[in-house]
């Protein structure tokens, strides 16, 4: 890998680098030439960060985003500073507000006393602090709070985020190995604009490539705005079963999110069932104004040229599997 001088003497801190947008993150980082720090719970399981560089380049270092000390260590001397920590539904210590909101604004200030140029704060689509959603709640107040405490914070918006690790198209596809039926919550209307995480992963590079705090808000869609229910229905005929799609009406999807929400890891809570009652799309503001990927100078990647080469393990016989059309 040929470095880039300039860049290596720049350090770039990952708060959250360890998990699935982060070790894209870092991989495109990487590529251009920085040194990276990734800040994470667990380094000693981050190993699979360091190859994704040249020796030294990467860099898994402890931190937790309710301990704004260890932030601080992690983000000394950095360049930029990117926080990309959250979590799907609140369970313990790890709770929206503690996350979401605490963590963005402790990570805002560890970047400013950092002297950092740019900080980039991890959003997602829906963010609303008028939300009947708890999760799009605390993350608009994550929003607040970063912009508060360094000023010319950027946000990044993306919808529904693909790739080989994702937790979208890898649960239903492992759902519907077993399940007769996959339900969709209120009829399965809601409206997603699914992002590839290497076109996300190529925004946040950009942005800091950049070297500038403008202070934008942007939204990360995919070329392709589709159903829950044609997601679902594309989920199926990748994995090439089939199986009834159920229309399952909100009051009783928020009844399963309730009794589902009380297990250790929820495979649905009520809370995002509120989610699912509002399209998760970029808005039209947004792309007027080009805060999207296009206005990046990014070619987003729909999920047609992707998820199947993923998803293929799904498959009653995995890669083995006769391609339609040719006999078994």
């Amino acid at each position: 890998m040929l470095v880039n001088q300039q860049n290596s003497e720049k350090l770039i801190t990952i708060i959250g680098g360890s998990g699935f947008l982060g070790r894209h993150i870092v991989r495109a980082l990487a590529k251009r030439g920085y040194r990276i720090r990734a800040a994470c719970r667990r380094p000693d399981l981050a190993g699979y960060l360091q190859p994704l560089g040249v020796p030294g380049q990467v860099m898994p270092v402890q931190a937790n985003v309710r301990y704004p000390a260890s932030l601080a260590a992690a983000c000394d001397g950095a360049f930029a500073v990117i926080n990309l920590t959250g979590v799907l539904y609140s369970a313990g210590a790890q709770s929206f507000d503690a996350v979401h909101a605490f963590g963005a604004e402790a990570s805002a200030k560890a970047a400013r006393a950092a002297r950092a140029r740019v900080f980039i704060q991890m959003s997602a689509i829906g963010a609303d602090p008028g939300s009947s959603a708890a999760y799009a709640r605390s993350k608009a107040e994550g929003e607040a709070r970063a912009r508060a405490a360094f000023p010319g914070a950027i946000i990044l918006r993306p919808s529904i985020v693909f790739g080989p690790e994702d937790s979208f198209f890898n649960r239903f596809a492992g759902l519907a190995r077993f399940a007769p039926a996959l339900p969709l919550i209120g009829g399965g209307a809601t409206k997603f604009a699914p992002v590839f995480v290497g076109d996300v992963a190529e925004a946040v590079a950009r942005l800091v490539d950049r070297g500038e705090a403008d202070g934008k808000t942007y939204e990360l869609g995919g070329p392709e705005v589709l159903t829950f229910k044609q997601l679902m229905q594309f989920t199926l005929n990748t994995i090439e079963r089939r199986r009834l799609l159920i229309p399952v009406p909100w009051s009783v999807a928020r009844l399963q999110g309730l009794i589902l929400g009380l297990l250790p890891k929820p495979l649905l809570t009520a809370d995002q069932v509120e989610l699912l009652k509002s399209d998760n799309v970029v808005s039209e503001a947004a792309q007027r104004e080009k805060r999207t990927l296009d206005g990046l100078g990014i070619a987003a990647q729909g999920i047609e040229g992707i998820v199947p080469g993923y998803l293929y393990r799904f498959r009653k016989a995995g890669q083995f599997t006769a391609p339609k059309g040719i006999p078994e």
